[in-house]
């Protein structure tokens, strides 16, 4: 059995931070809602060196594909206004 932590000192500020801070609506879909398969179509896209290199490098970092999470980024936000566009 590990031995429980017991924390004693906090960064100050915390508790101000706490009460004080904004609450941000959470716009991320659920994990279960990035584990579907969904059927893909191969398309070849210019982006900024800056975004890719962004995505690159956090995929790396989390092991994770990069294309897969630029994927999510697009879905989510078509998702998100798909309704609002005429005839999509």
């Amino acid at each position: 059995m590990k031995k429980k932590i017991i924390y004693t000192e906090s960064p100050k500020g915390i508790g101000k931070a706490l009460r004080e801070g904004e609450i941000i609506q959470d716009f991320l879909p659920p994990p279960e809602q990035l584990i579907r398969k969904q059927p893909k179509i191969k398309i070849t896209i210019t982006l900024n060196s800056r975004s890719v290199d962004f995505y690159k490098n956090y995929a790396k970092k989390n092991n994770l594909k990069y294309q897969n999470m630029i994927n999510e980024v697009l879905d989510a936000y078509a998702q998100k206004y798909r309704d609002r566009v005429v005839g999509v």
